[in-house]
């Protein structure tokens, strides 16, 4: 892989950070926490990853605080 390729990568695996990061901090700015959130690890894998955000796994309770918060978004 070359120095390009390895760039835009690494940038791809930024953005993909970057957009964890504001999710976060959304759901923060709505008291909401998800301890799973993260950056999928496999999809970061490979000469041209393809990340993805794991919101990962929380309880019954908090996703129906989360479905309450989008709805509310989303009116």
């Amino acid at each position: 892989m070359g120095m390009a390729e390895r760039s835009a990568a690494a940038g791809k695996i930024r953005d993909a950070e970057q957009a964890r990061d504001e999710l976060r901090a959304a759901l923060k700015g709505a008291g909401i926490t998800l301890p799973s959130l993260a950056l999928d690890g496999v999809s970061l894998v490979g000469d041209f990853p393809r990340p993805l955000v794991d919101l990962g796994r929380c309880t019954p309770q908090l996703a129906r605080r989360l479905a309450e918060a989008v709805g509310k978004c989303a009116t």
